[in-house]
């Protein structure tokens, strides 16, 4: 029995989240009934982390047990023959038998996009935010956000009354055409953390809300207003570890 851990991209447009749930898709579902075809037998696999419904990922890092007796390439195959389409292995490799996606874990990396449009952009929309009014240069406000602050005012965490300290490492805008991207690393994050700080930026970008008054609900000095940018312009993209030597 070896233990295997391989990274997952998928569509998360017709998922309700990454976690198992009941009479619901998910990719834990899918992923475990596609091992099932190969003969695990074990009770739940592992993962790096949730998505939520709607939210992408090129980066969600899985585990399990299994007693395969082929070659790595040939693991990949066979669940890509079972996965369904919007879902994909892009990666397999032998791990350590104690490995956990989750808690050995350094790092996590999303990706947010949108764009500004006033009308409708259906090929777009699967995969990115449609705002307007334009927004203005988003660039500066990325400065804001690395060190280790209370995210309070934008998620909670995943247990009631655990902390809500998180360590961004890294956060960044690009303008890649008319899109901007907007990445955020950070050692953990918050349920619906990501999403919050976009939604906040946006504002402050369309003038609805001061600078300064994003700066201080950072430690949670004071309260913004509600609001949330939509799940699909959201992708996990990579979930960091140590290499072992």
């Amino acid at each position: 029995m070896v233990r295997y851990q391989i990274i997952l991209t998928y569509d998360g447009t017709e998922f309700v989240g990454s976690q198992r749930q009941a009479k619901s898709r998910t990719v834990q579902c899918e992923l475990e009934k596609a091992l099932g075809k190969l003969n695990w037998n074990g009770k739940s696999v592992l993962m790096a982390g949730r998505t939520d419904s709607g939210v992408h990922a090129s980066g969600q890092v899985a585990a399990f047990d299994l007693d395969w007796k082929h070659s790595l390439v040939d693991l990949g195959n066979a669940l890509n023959a079972s996965l369904p389409m919007d879902m994909a292995v892009s990666q397999v490799q032998k791990a350590a038998d104690d490995f956990h996606p989750r808690f050995d874990a350094n790092w996590r990396r999303y990706r947010y996009k949108l764009f500004c449009q006033s009308g409708r952009a259906p090929l777009r929309e699967r995969y990115a935010w449609r705002v307007w009014p334009v927004v203005n240069d988003l660039h500066a406000l990325a400065e804001i956000w690395p060190g280790t602050h209370d995210f309070a005012g934008f998620g909670t965490p995943p247990k009631p009354g655990n902390s809500t300290e998180r360590t961004v490492l890294d956060a960044k805008w690009q303008l890649v055409g008319d899109e901007w991207q907007f990445e955020i690393t950070a050692n953990a994050f918050l349920y619906h953390m990501v999403r919050k700080i976009v939604h906040a930026q946006v504002a402050v970008g369309q003038g609805r809300i001061k600078l300064e008054d994003l700066i201080q609900a950072i430690d949670h000095q004071s309260d913004l207003p509600s609001g949330l940018a939509p799940a699909h312009g959201l992708t996990l993209v990579e979930v960091g570890y140590d290499v072992l030597e």
